[in-house]
């Protein structure tokens, strides 16, 4: 399949029992969930039967399954304490994602705060992200992936090539991926509109940190213009980057066989409309 479509599935309850009942009802094709309350710092052991489960299912459905990391993590934090818990909540995740089959961990990029310079908060990533990245050495360690902001405050990463100078800190790391928003990379700039708005963010990415990084496509539309700076997500089709983009996205050389996962609002039924949604645009697109 070029592109799998899918969603983010709550887990409360169990992660197979509860996630994949959900994922099923949404006809998903790929799975993304949290392995830890995504608002705190919390590093639960999990439940050794349903992580079982959730692998094995995921396995013989052909299911590629995702974690989203917390969203505290900050490498880039003037806080010591925020990096060291920054650390130890993302080594849980990829921890977790390997116990359950998944094949990689999206967290946010982060920004620099307390009024620092970039390059200090990149040397800090450098620091404490790159030995979390060598010791992924299992042949079924996750893929890191990168999501880049809205451009909200003193982000560290929301336009294409702002990829560059994290993926250097990272020495282009091999296990090193791109998670890429659409509403995110729209908001911050990127007008993914128009006869080419999609091909060309996409070809700048690539021209930015190589080809084969995007791993992951969290397809969501916006309830903001571009460049608002404003992480608001739409329904795939209801919001200003609208469906004709999402429908160039399938027939770009990056994507190949990338997965989308949707992000949307709506709850179950909106979910679905909009895994619904997308096949029908990968079903028209060209290429």
């Amino acid at each position: 399949m070029r592109n799998p479509i899918g969603g983010h599935v709550p887990v409360a309850g169990g992660l197979a029992k509860i996630g994949l009942g959900y994922a099923r009802e949404l006809a998903a094709e790929t799975v993304q969930v949290f392995v830890a309350n995504p608002r705190g710092w919390a590093t639960p052991a999990g439940n050794p039967a349903q992580d079982e489960l959730f692998r094995s299912e995921c396995a013989a459905g052909a299911l590629p399954a995702y974690v989203h990391a917390p969203y505290l993590i900050n490498f880039g934090s003037h806080t010591e304490a925020t990096v060291e818990r920054s650390v130890l909540s993302l080594r849980h995740s990829l921890r977790r994602a390997r116990e359950i089959g998944a094949l990689g961990v999206v967290v946010h990029t982060g920004s620099a705060t307390g009024g620092r310079p970039r390059e200090v908060a990149l040397a800090q990533v450098r620091t404490h992200m790159l030995p979390l990245l060598d010791e992924l050495t299992h042949d079924d360690d996750p893929f890191l992936l990168l999501e880049s902001t809205a451009g909200q405050g003193s982000s560290l990463c929301s336009r294409t090539w702002d990829f560059g100078p994290y993926f250097e800190a990272l020495d282009s790391h091999p296990k090193l991926g791109i998670c890429l928003d659409t509403c995110h990379i729209y908001a911050a700039g990127h007008d993914l509109t128009g006869p080419v708005g999609m091909r060309q963010t996409l070809d700048l990415l690539v021209d930015t940190v190589g080809e084969g990084r995007l791993k992951l496509i969290h397809a969501n539309d916006s309830k903001d213009v571009v460049g608002a700076h404003k992480d608001r997500h739409e329904n795939i089709g209801a919001g200003h980057i609208g469906a004709q983009p999402f429908r160039e996205l399938f027939s770009h050389p990056a994507t190949e066989g990338v997965p989308l996962i949707i992000e949307t609002p709506g709850g179950k039924e909106g979910h679905a409309a909009d895994v619904a949604r997308l096949k029908e645009l990968r079903g028209t697109a060209t290429g």
